[in-house]
């Protein structure tokens, strides 16, 4: 408007000559008085200030058209220039190196600005979706949990209790198939501890180092659901020093794991059956054996919050820690007893031939007198390092209770005792104690078997024993013998029991 008196002025005293000045671009100008400018049509606009930075006195420069081509260069001040609101053209003003370096801090704090608010824009709904995402699969997972808690304890446990109102899943943890699989080395071979009719075990090293034994049920195993479920919710609510400790399970894409702490002697039969082994065994270490394992049953049997018949106590399920304390283990076959429930009965007979009971072999019938008999089994195993399945072809007897039984009425018991036993006098009495309290725990006669706490007092005390009775299933079915008494027309035994043979013969 012809008004001089106020307007911009460039600042004094800065250099713009070579000390590494440049240009800012001033967007919406009315360009400065074109009359004094110098054009060069022939060139672009990278080319134009490239020009103007050449030559000191270049105080501006811009493009000749639109579309970027020509240039126009200003020299000395800048005269008529105003700023539009929404006309106008680019401007590039030269300045010193210190108000170039402002503008592109301006300019960098700006674009910031605009980076953070993008990433904002772009994270928080990211954020939000994986938010939503953990949220249901952490409801997923509750659900799982809660499914898995119903298929192994019942409706309750959705509550957080299983079969009774003690424990439940809470009371056990669940561990994740992939963390299993790396903890074992994928179920290598190498970390494999043993192989049974349910199924391989495997020796695992959590991340903390701590190892542990990962039993893993075969999918084609006799051992189903069933035996998995009692496993889980029996030892999860059983706490004993001569019990294995359970600390978790798997129950995960048709895998059924059980996670047990590890026992670095692995089982007892590979001591009293193998030859390299056996010699480790002196009849002290024997005897706190067979009183551990009697306390666990007994533990089993009274003790325990539930009273549990184990139904296939055997050496291979009686595992010995670092001090060969005795754990008893598998507790796939067991039972719960009410409180007042002395027998009961079932229609699907489980357990190893050789350490079951005649009334639970023939009958089905179980009780804890059941559990006695296998003690008694394992009793003598323990003191002869012989198996009860074992065939004496100098004797008439088909299983070790019938030949230690025929050896006691002869007064030669001691005979039974392992070789590798030196049987010191001081030891010989109680060693023909033991071998004693095994017969009278393999009595034919469920009722004449003492119970396990009966045992446990004869077993730590001096106390007079009573006779035994003879044992069960004792006699070879076919044993040729000259005594009458004995023997049948045909050469056969008679059964101990009573019982016939009938012969098939085909048409």
């Amino acid at each position: 408007m012809g008004n001089e008196s106020d307007g911009c002025i460039r600042k004094t005293g800065a250099s713009t000559c070579q000390s590494k000045e440049g240009f800012i671009r001033l967007t919406g100008v009315k360009l400065p008085d074109t009359s004094i400018a110098r054009a060069d049509m022939s060139i672009e606009l990278k080319a134009c200030e490239e020009e103007c930075l050449k030559n000191c006195s270049c105080t501006a420069y811009t493009s000749a058209d639109e579309r970027g081509m020509g240039c126009l260069n200003w020299f000395g001040d800048l005269i008529d220039t105003e700023k539009f609101s929404s006309e106008g053209q680019d401007l590039y003003v030269r300045v010193d190196a210190t108000e170039l370096g402002n503008t592109k801090s301006k300019g960098s704090l700006a674009n910031g600005r605009t980076k953070a608010i993008l990433i904002v824009s772009i994270v928080v709904p990211f954020l939000s979706i994986f938010g939503i995402y953990c949220f249901i699969r952490k409801r997923r997972k509750a659900r799982d949990r809660r499914q898995r808690s119903n298929y192994l304890f019942g409706e309750d446990s959705e509550n957080g209790k299983g079969n009774d109102e003690e424990g439940g899943i809470s009371d056990l943890p669940f561990f994740d198939l992939s963390f299993i699989a790396a903890a074992t080395n994928n179920f290598s071979d190498n970390n494999k501890l043993g192989k049974g009719g349910f199924g391989s075990v495997y020796k695992g090293v959590l991340p903390g180092g701590k190892e542990i034994a990962v039993k893993r049920l075969s999918k084609y195993s006799g051992q189903g659901d069933n035996e998995f479920k009692n496993e889980v919710a029996l030892i999860a609510k059983l706490q004993h020093r001569n019990l294995v400790k359970m600390l978790g399970y798997c129950l995960q894409d048709q895998e059924k794991m059980l996670i047990y702490e590890f026992l670095p002697n692995k089982s007892l039969d590979t001591f009293i059956f193998g030859r390299i082994k056996r010699p480790l065994l002196n009849w002290t270490m024997r005897h706190e054996i067979i009183c551990g394992i009697a306390r666990g049953i007994l533990y089993l049997h009274q003790d325990s919050r539930l009273r549990i018949i184990h139904r296939d106590l055997k050496a291979s399920n009686i595992l010995l820690d670092a001090s060969m304390k005795p754990k008893i283990s598998d507790f796939g076959m067991a039972r719960i007893f009410e409180a007042n429930q002395i027998e009961a009965e079932t229609h699907r007979v489980v357990g190893t031939y050789g350490y079951m009971a005649p009334e639970y072999a023939m009958q089905g019938h179980f009780s804890v007198k059941s559990d006695v008999y296998s003690f008694g089994i394992l009793l003598l195993e323990i003191i002869s390092g012989r198996k009860n399945s074992s065939f004496y072809n100098e004797t008439i007897f088909s299983n070790l209770a019938g030949h230690v039984w025929e050896l006691w009425k002869e007064g030669r018991a001691l005979e039974i005792v392992d070789e590798s036993v030196s049987a010191e006098s001081n030891q010989a009495e109680e060693i023909e104690r033991c071998i004693q309290i095994g017969l009278l725990c393999v009595q034919e006669s469920a009722i004449d078997r003492p119970t396990m706490s009966g045992v446990l007092l004869m077993l730590s005390n001096d106390t007079p024993l009573a006779s035994p009775k003879q044992p069960a299933f004792i006699l070879k079915t076919n044993y040729n013998t000259e005594d009458p008494s004995r023997s049948t027309t045909s050469g056969r035994t008679n059964s101990v029991n009573s019982m016939t043979e009938t012969e098939l013969q085909p048409r």
